[in-house]
């Protein structure tokens, strides 16, 4: 089936928000893509959605030793793997002092553990092929303090890092790794984050010099350029993509 395909995707945390966006604007450009989630229905409900060129493989990321056997399948069903995306995420929403260890080790578990099996994992044959793309998904929340997001702000802040040591490794080999920096994008996360505090709300929208939050497709569009060959000249970046959130007064 491999020598047949053009390209093919794996996207964690495609079944919805920005996995699902980025995954969508990969199965328009005819990218085979294997979106993997916890959640088999929703799995199947963006599958549907997304058409032919999605498959769907359930699997609970933050069980780390089922990450090998996961990407194996993946490499014996479709032949290679070109692109990966690290989309899957989990947030929490808690003052410092109540988190636990934990709650705390669960989000970089599945946050930045994760990322790195997977990477790992999908980077041997990366190797082998001499080529391949990797981006990961990072947050504004890495970029400057946040409250109530530490353990979120810990992981996303360790995925730049490795973003630039992992480039550094592997560009050589025709390997290139990017980061993405979404601002506050309209996601079932970001509306869990600040729709119950109207005040953080309209701080956010206030210091976006473009004036609203951004939408998924935003950061599809971006992921689809820089798994191109237009991109192949880019790697070791964090990229925002957030209205000019960053730079905001």
């Amino acid at each position: 089936m491999g020598k047949t395909i053009r390209k093919v995707s794996l996207v964690t945390g495609g079944g919805s928000g920005l996995g699902f966006a980025i995954a969508e604007k990969f199965t328009q450009n005819k990218i085979h893509t294997i979106i993997v989630g916890r959640d088999a229905k929703k799995l199947d409900n963006a599958k549907k959605q997304l058409g032919e060129y999605c498959h769907a493989i359930p699997g609970d990321l933050s069980k780390l030793s089922s990450i090998p056997s996961l990407v194996g399948k993946v490499i014996q069903q479709f032949g290679r793997i070109d692109i990966l995306v690290n989309a899957a995420g989990i947030h929490l929403k808690k003052e410092l002092t109540a988190v636990t260890d934990e709650e705390f080790q669960q989000v970089l578990t599945t946050n930045l553990c994760a990322v790195f099996s997977i990477s790992r994992e999908v980077g041997k044959q990366m190797l082998t092929a001499g080529k391949g793309c990797i981006i990961n998904i990072s947050s504004m929340s890495a970029h400057y303090g946040m409250p109530k997001v530490i353990a979120y702000t810990a992981s996303k802040a360790a995925i730049e890092g490795m973003t630039r040591a992992m480039a550094v490794e592997l560009s050589p080999f025709g390997i290139r790794v990017n980061t993405i920096a979404p601002g506050f994008i309209h996601t079932a996360m970001t509306a869990q984050a600040l729709d119950s505090e109207p005040l953080r709300k309209a701080k956010v929208i206030g210091r976006t010099p473009m004036g609203y939050m951004g939408q998924p497709s935003d950061i599809g569009h971006v992921a689809a350029f820089l798994a191109s060959d237009a991109a192949k000249y880019i790697t070791g970046i964090v990229l925002p993509v957030d209205g000019g959130n960053s730079i905001g007064f």
